[in-house]
């Protein structure tokens, strides 16, 4: 899976959740840009996650700054 398919998926995820328009994420934004609090952002991880199929543990993403981290972050974990 690219980084752009996941990306994709964050997306949809971030979107979902947050109720924001899928033009507002970008790759350089961060969930908090776009509104969400620290429950949001372990539900659209998790969520995320399920749909990829994998499992990281949530302190991997500690120091994502932006979406393009995790984005990388869970391209790093597909096999």
């Amino acid at each position: 899976m690219t980084k752009a398919e996941i990306f994709e998926v964050v997306k949809k995820n971030a979107v979902e959740i947050l109720d924001v328009d899928d033009a507002m994420v970008t790759i350089e934004k961060s969930l908090s840009d776009l509104g969400a609090n620290s429950v949001d952002r372990v539900e659209i991880v998790t969520l995320t996650m399920e749909d990829l199929g994998i499992k990281v543990p949530f302190m991997s993403f500690a120091t994502a700054a932006n979406i393009e981290d995790l984005v990388n972050i869970l391209s790093s974990n597909i096999r």
